[in-house]
């Protein structure tokens, strides 16, 4: 008889009102045949706040729901956690603020067995309320998508993806601890898959849905954001050289901060196009520094797991 794939599904959790909505996503998806799932839910709170969730919806759920309490308010050692009691062939990730399709896990199971692919993303698709800016909506400045170098795509991202738990790329390798508090965790985690050998590949039908909350609605919010991505993509480029070629990434990064604040300027009348080249400055900046080996500024978590 033809084995059955496991799949695991990681949600790391910190005081998210709406991880119930995401869970009962999950419920209702579309299972491929010969497979089985997992629920593994790891909360990253200091106390286990998730708990009593989690054992209100076991009766609800088709899947069985793992409960991991991982109390350091670092987010690594929450995907860690999830990378720990994985025991199937697949691992998932998905963001306590998310919902799935129902067809999200097959849509990323398939390409991963067509392409046979270390890691599979799918698109995270923005919901906009009625108060977010024009320019906001119309420039879809919160969804996620790949970042494509050519034709390959370099580094990912956990807030939708399929990890094949049997690449040799995937297997032993863990989220930096370090960085479990600025962000950049992911980026550096797919960074070092792909220049281990390691292959990403994209399932564009894979979709999950994330609501923009009022308080990341704003510019100021995003452009710390591409800040701290670039910070995280200068301290990467740094650790691969030093002397002459880490002056050479400055220098690039420099170029770039200064033609994207010109284009952005230049673009001053037309929002979308002003915003989009002043975010990608704040990107820019955020390499130009971290080449420099300044550290990432902190957006998550609390002192204690500094």
């Amino acid at each position: 008889m033809e084995s059955k794939t496991r799949i695991d599904i990681g949600i790391c959790t910190y005081q998210r009102p709406g991880l119930e909505e995401t869970l009962v996503s999950l419920f209702g998806l579309d299972v491929p045949a010969a497979t089985e799932l997992r629920l593994i839910v790891a909360d990253n709170d200091v106390v286990p706040s998730a708990r009593d969730l989690v054992d209100r919806l076991r009766d609800r759920s088709p899947f069985p729901i793992a409960y991991v309490h991982c109390p350091k308010s670092n987010i690594s050692i929450a995907r860690n956690a999830c990378l720990a009691a994985s025991d199937g062939d697949y691992l998932a990730f998905i963001d306590d603020d998310e919902t799935a399709g129902r067809s999200w896990i097959a849509e990323l199971l398939a390409r991963a067995k067509d392409s046979g692919a270390d890691a599979v993303l799918g698109p995270v698709r923005a919901i906009y309320d009625g108060k977010s800016a024009g320019w906001m909506q119309s420039g879809d400045f919160h969804s996620t998508m790949p970042v494509w170098v050519g034709n390959t795509i370099k580094t990912g991202y956990t807030c939708n993806v399929l990890l094949d738990m049997r690449s040799p790329h995937v297997t032993g390798r863990t989220f930096a601890l370090s960085l479990g508090q600025s962000g950049g965790e992911d980026t550096h985690f797919f960074t070092q898959l792909t220049e281990s050998g390691g292959r990403i590949e994209f399932a564009p039908d894979a979709v999950v849905t994330e609501p923009v909350p009022a308080k990341r609605a704003s510019f100021a919010w995003l452009a710390k954001r591409r800040f701290r991505s670039g910070q995280t993509h200068g301290r990467i480029l740094a650790a691969k050289t030093s002397g002459l070629g880490r002056i050479k990434q400055t220098a690039v990064a420099g170029l770039k901060l200064g033609y994207c604040v010109a284009v952005g300027a230049v673009s001053a009348p037309f929002p979308v196009s002003r915003n989009r080249y002043a975010l990608r400055a704040a990107l820019h900046a955020g390499v130009f520094l971290g080449t420099l080996g300044m550290r990432e500024i902190r957006q998550y978590g609390t002192v204690e797991a500094a």
